[in-house]
């Protein structure tokens, strides 16, 4: 454990597993954008897991660890988690308090890739744009 109390020494005998980074969209759009990845998953990687706050006004994409670094997409934000409030390795992992588990890690892939949420996000945008130009 870390000095917050969080698990992110796996057992013996296992790899360390780097807590991944995090990439905070409105919810409208990151709804469009699970929807999107699931339905190319056969031409690339599926989803990982995704968080809602407590308000359903953002979800919150696990990716790779490092993904903070050179995420510039508009409208949304990627932070490193540092592990804060999270367990990684484990397969019940909670949700950080004040959150719930839109896909809840043990139903998914590890995380999502970046340029395919990259991708399906722009794709999300579009959509919405244009829904919201028909009312």
């Amino acid at each position: 454990m870390d000095s917050t109390g969080t698990n992110i020494a796996p057992g013996p005998g296992v790899a360390p597993v780097e807590a991944p980074d995090l990439v905070t969209v409105p919810t409208r759009q990151g709804l469009e954008a699970v929807d999107i990845i699931r339905r190319a998953a056969s031409r690339a990687g599926g989803v990982g897991p995704v968080l809602h706050d407590g308000s359903c006004d953002t979800l919150g994409f696990l990716v790779p660890p490092g993904t903070a670094d050179a995420w510039d997409l508009p409208g949304s934000a990627c932070t490193q988690t540092n592990g804060r409030g999270m367990r990684f390795g484990d397969v019940a992992a909670p949700a950080p308090s004040g959150t719930g588990w839109l896909l809840p890690p043990e139903a998914v892939e590890p995380v999502t890739d970046p340029e395919v949420l990259r991708a399906a996000l722009g794709e999300a945008a579009r959509l919405i744009e244009a829904a919201d130009n028909c009312r």
